[in-house]
C-alpha cells in the first residue's frame, strides 16, 4: 500500500464548477461559462463538462451522426476559427446519457490553445477540488542517488505533498551535483505547479538515464518554494530520508 494519500473521488462523479470558464482557441474566447460541470472520468482528477450553449455557435460543429460509449449516447463535435478547424475536439451527450450529461459537451485538452479559471491559465486538466498540493519547508536529510553515485544531499529540502502522487524533494542547486547533470529540451506542465523551465538527463558509470530531474523556475504562486529548486523522480532514483531508503513508488508525474 502506498505511504501517501490515494485519490478516492469515485469515477464519474459529477458536481458543479465555482469557477469561471473560459478557452481559446486562435486567440478567440470559444467558450465562457459559469455552469461547468466537474465529471471524474478516473478518480486522480476530473474534466470540464460545458453546457452546449455556452459555446459559441460560429465556431462549434455537430456531427448529426449518433455514437455510444460508456456514458451513454453522444455526437461529436469539432471547432472552426477563422482557418483554424478541429475535426475532432470533442463529443456532446444527448438525451439517452448519464443523468445530468444531456447537452454538455466535453472538448478534449488539446483541442484549444488554452484554458483559463477565472482569469488564470491552466495546464493539462483541470484541478482537482479535492486535491491538495503543498510546498513545506523541512529539515530533515535527504539524499539522491543513482548506482550509488550521489546526485543530490540536503538538509532543508521543500516537500511537496499532492493528493495522489509520492512526496517530491525539491533541493537547492548548491546541492545538486551538476557533474553528472545534462541538460534537457523536454519541458511539461502541471496544472497546481505551473511550466517547469528545465529537464537534465542524468549520466552515472557509463549509462545515462533520461530526464530524471526538472525544476520550475516560474511555479505558480501557491507553489513558490519550489522555485528554482531542482527534483528527481522517485520512480527512478533512489532517495534516503534522514538515511533510510524511501520505496520507489509505481507513480510516474512531475
Amino acid at each position: 500500500m502506498p505511504d501517501y494519500p490515494q485519490s478516492i473521488t469515485p469515477v464519474n462523479h459529477m458536481e458543479p464548477v465555482p469557477r469561471r470558464v473560459r478557452a481559446l482557441l486562435g486567440g478567440q474566447v470559444v467558450l465562457d461559462t459559469s455552469r461547468a460541470v466537474y465529471l471524474w472520468e478516473w478518480a486522480p482528477y476530473p474534466q470540464f463538462y460545458i453546457p452546449a450553449e455556452d459555446v459559441d455557435p460560429a465556431v462549434l460543429v455537430v456531427s448529426d451522426e449518433p455514437h455510444k460509449g460508456s456514458r451513454g449516447s453522444y455526437r461529436r463535435v469539432g471547432l472552426r476559427v477563422g482557418e483554424i478547424t478541429k475535426a475532432a475536439a470533442g463529443r456532446l451527450y444527448t438525451d439517452d446519457s448519464l443523468p445530468g450529461l444531456s447537452g454538455l459537451l466535453r472538448l478534449d485538452w488539446d483541442a484549444v490553445d488554452s484554458w483559463f479559471e477565472e482569469d488564470e491559465e491552466v495546464f493539462v486538466h483541470p484541478r482537482n477540488p479535492y486535491a491538495r498540493v503543498d510546498a513545506v519547508r523541512s529539515t530533515r536529510s535527504v539524499r539522491v542517488e543513482v548506482d550509488g553515485v550521489v546526485l543530490a544531499e540536503s538538509g532543508a529540502p521543500v516537500m511537496v505533498f499532492e493528493t495522489g502522487l509520492p512526496t517530491r524533494y525539491y533541493l537547492n542547486r548548491t546541492e545538486v551535483d551538476f557533474t553528472h547533470l545534462r541538460p534537457s529540451d523536454t519541458r511539461t506542465a502541471c496544472p497546481y505547479k505551473g511550466r517547469t523551465t528545465g529537464y537534465w538527463n542524468v549520466e552515472t558509470l557509463g549509462r545515462t538515464y533520461p530526464d530524471l530531474a526538472w525544476s520550475y523556475d516560474f511555479p505558480t504562486r501557491q507553489l513558490l518554494p519550489i522555485a528554482g529548486l531542482i527534483s528527481f523522480y522517485n520512480e527512478k532514483v533512489d532517495i534516503f530520508l534522514n538515511g533510510q531508503p524511501v520505496d520507489r513508488p509505481i507513480t510516474h508525474f512531475s
